[in-house]
């Protein structure tokens, strides 16, 4: 499941992913956040104390809750997990509930530290969440969720140059993962490194070509020249046009011209936008761009018969 939380202006500036085994949440700054899709580590009964080195360990410790029934008695009482509390807890964005959740589940466990570490990212406490995501590592070194976690931290702290050390860490464990390659194409967007930065989100999308629908890409009219976001959206708008999906082409497309694109010849040639010649939404744009198909002596908003914008 992804809930996307209500963030001021100058947080949606810039959207990561943040993964973890269960669900996955949108967070600023923008990262996929990884481990909530690994499965349950276990069945635990509720009740379950601290695990052992939890006292040594630099997590939270005494959480106050601020909600009428503390997750304390909710454990007592529950017939399900403490990490599914958390979770559960995670999804009504209930972080400091859920801490204390995951803080009864077992603490020999990388992806609990790994989902404590989310939840105080969510409150913006990057430096405690690194803690976190440190500790998941010294447990499982080679987790990609955790690695890829703490790439968003250093984003989130504009080291951009860590953040894609991380990223290209978790990539190595986990080169299916199209998450970590739209994050390793943010940090680089970010670091004005445009030319990985596309290669990176093109990763992404050949092995899903969903990664950037309804977040990521809308912040990256945002970073570089107008140039640069020309040729940035263009592309975009082709590797849509390619797998013919005509809404996300054309909207990149129309985000190219925002940016300032005016090479007319250029577009009508363009044999990746040949399926969408005769589309309404794509007669809308030539429409809207003054553009004339070739052979037309006007275009309008006609569009072809049993058709509808």
């Amino acid at each position: 499941m992804r809930t996307i939380l209500s963030l001021p202006a100058a947080a949606r500036r810039s959207l990561l992913f943040l993964l973890a085994p269960s669900f996955a949440l949108l967070i600023a700054p923008s990262v996929y956040a990884a481990g909530l899709h690994d499965p349950p580590t276990s069945s635990t009964p509720a009740y379950l104390a601290y695990g052992p080195g939890q006292e040594n360990s630099p997590s939270a410790q005494n959480v106050s809750l601020t909600q009428p029934t503390s997750v304390a008695e909710e454990l007592n009482t529950a017939s399900i997990s403490p990490e599914t509390i958390g979770d559960l807890m995670m999804i009504h964005q209930r972080y400091l509930a859920a801490i204390e959740a995951y803080q009864h589940a077992p603490q020999s466990s990388a992806i609990i530290w790994n989902k404590i570490g989310i939840a105080y990212q969510h409150m913006y406490a990057l430096d405690i969440a690194k803690l976190q995501y440190e500790k998941a590592l010294s447990i499982k070194p080679k987790y990609p969720e955790a690695l890829n976690n703490l790439g968003t931290v250093y984003y989130g702290q504009q080291n951009y140059h860590k953040a894609e050390k991380y990223y290209l860490k978790a990539i190595h464990f986990d080169h299916k993962n199209a998450s970590f390659f739209s994050n390793l194409g943010t940090a680089y967007f970010a670091d004005h490194n445009y030319k990985r930065g596309l290669a990176a989100y093109r990763k992404a999308f050949k092995i899903n070509p969903d990664v950037f629908i309804g977040d990521s890409l809308e912040r990256v009219q945002e970073l570089g020249p107008p140039d640069e976001q020309i040729t940035l959206n263009y592309d975009l708008a082709e590797l849509y046009a390619q797998a013919g999906m005509v809404d996300a082409a054309v909207h990149y497309l129309r985000l190219a011209f925002i940016a300032g694109f005016n090479d007319h010849k250029k577009l009508m040639e363009d044999k990746s936008f040949a399926k969408l010649f005769n589309t309404p939404q794509f007669l809308l744009l030539l429409t809207e761009e003054h553009i004339k198909k070739p052979g037309d002596s006007e275009q309008s908003l006609v569009v072809p018969s049993g058709q509808s914008l």
